[in-house]
């Protein structure tokens, strides 16, 4: 199919391709959802169907923090990966030789959603300061939410000016001050995955 759009095509999933497939990048672009049987059936690897808006099931997140928070962060991180939410955590996916306030710039624009992680280290951390200034002008521009905030200790509640601070009184902040504790940390993970779950409006 070439430079179609597939929305209203019916029982995708059935078909049984007895050869190569051409799908094109202008019919991805224009249809809103397709069965993902039907692309893996036209050959698509796995790794770019899940890169798919429509085959997606939670936003990506770009990940803010602390350095000194680094052990909960990749535990997150990891964790996060396994469910399938598709991440950006630097410095650990920057290229050698990036630049790396562009880098950071160009991440967050292009994550959906950036997951702030809230402690005395990150909430005093000029570079997340940064990070958080920058979600909030792509808040401006797309009028939608991207900073998902959590936090691992009770600093956010100390702060009583700047960006922290109106973030804790605008923002529900998870929960994450027990991370170690694995039952809760569960229970914090299922609910933060329900938030990051892409809703049917929200597809492209």
């Amino acid at each position: 199919s070439l430079n179609l759009d597939m929305p209203t095509a019916k029982h995708l999933d059935t078909i049984i391709h007895l050869g190569p497939s051409t799908l094109d990048h202008g019919t991805l672009l224009k249809s809103k959802t397709l069965p993902i049987p039907f692309l893996r059936g036209c050959g698509l690897p796995e790794s770019f169907i899940n890169g798919l808006p429509f085959a997606r099931k939670h936003h990506s997140c770009f990940i803010s923090y602390s350095s000194l928070d680094e052990d909960f962060v990749h535990k997150l991180h990891s964790d996060l990966q396994e469910y399938g939410v598709r991440c950006w955590f630097a410095p650990k996916d920057l290229w050698i030789g990036d630049v790396i306030r562009r880098s950071v710039d160009q991440a967050i624009m292009e994550f959906d959603k950036l997951l702030l992680v809230l402690s005395q280290q990150s909430v005093a951390s000029q570079w997340v300061e940064q990070e958080v200034e920058k979600a909030l002008e792509k808040e401006r521009q797309f009028k939608h939410t991207v900073i998902f905030p959590v936090r691992v200790d009770d600093s956010i509640f100390d702060v009583n000016a700047g960006w922290a601070s109106y973030l804790r009184n605008t923002r529900n902040v998870g929960d994450f001050r027990k991370w170690n504790d694995d039952s809760i940390y569960q229970k914090q993970i299922t609910g933060l995955l329900t938030d990051l779950t892409i809703q049917d409006h929200e597809l492209n």
